[in-house]
């Protein structure tokens, strides 16, 4: 069971909520209006904060410091990306998302390192993609026999710079698309991985576990020495 921690506690922070609940974890929400907990349900067992989400006080009484995952959902582009990056670097939460109302603002928080949600239809299902543990095994497609599924790869920063064709030959996958700056784009011979980049990977489904390895390690000396 994992710790999670959810600003905002509208109709994506309520999903968010009551999923992760559902699935086992352990749930704090914020709200700065306790009346937006009505909205959710009877049975909910998890705690609720009424605070400022990007203010320590408030997020140290959410569980921050014992957080897995932190997500920011609420209403405001400002208050998320501020809340997110406090979680980030104050108290060190390695998964982070922020949902954003403004597109055009997406490259500036991509820059900063943080994952990004435009308000649409999908939210909740794209933040649990980011924030839930193992979230690559959920897929987003898997082919008719089985053995093969789409999903995201986290890949170690030390990769930066490096051509997206180099890990595919290290990791034996062949990425589809990447999610650049909030958009989706399809890869070419010269792409190179950078910094923000969410990279979406056909995999056999029985090597996932060893594609993991592989790319959540910085490149070995031989795939610099070829660059």
């Amino acid at each position: 069971m994992a710790h999670f921690v959810i600003m905002g506690c509208g109709r994506v922070g309520v999903t968010l909520a009551h999923t992760l609940e559902d699935s086992g974890h352990f749930v704090a929400i914020i709200d700065q209006d306790d009346r937006a907990f009505r909205r959710l349900r009877r049975d909910f067992s998890g705690r609720k904060v009424t605070g400022v989400g990007f203010d320590r006080d408030t997020l140290e009484r959410a569980g921050i410091e014992e957080a897995y995952a932190f997500a920011a959902v609420s209403s405001g582009d400002n208050s998320n990306i501020l809340a997110t990056r406090v979680a980030r670097e104050q108290y060190h939460v390695e998964h982070v998302v922020a949902r954003i109302y403004d597109p055009g603002r997406a490259e500036i928080y991509q820059r900063l390192g943080i994952p990004t949600v435009a308000a649409v239809r999908w939210s909740a299902d794209q933040v649990l993609r980011l924030i839930l543990p193992d979230h690559a095994r959920i897929g987003d497609f898997r082919e008719a026999s089985g053995r093969l599924i789409l999903g995201e790869i986290t890949v170690h920063e030390g990769w930066y710079g490096h051509a997206l064709t180099d890990i595919e030959e290290v990791a034996g996958v062949r990425i589809a698309y990447v999610t650049r700056f909030g958009q989706g784009i399809l890869p070419t011979p010269k792409m190179r991985y950078q910094q923000g980049d969410v990279l979406h990977a056909m995999m056999p489904l029985a090597k996932e576990s060893e594609i993991d390895r592989v790319v959540s390690n910085a490149p070995a000396t031989s795939v610099e020495e070829e660059l």
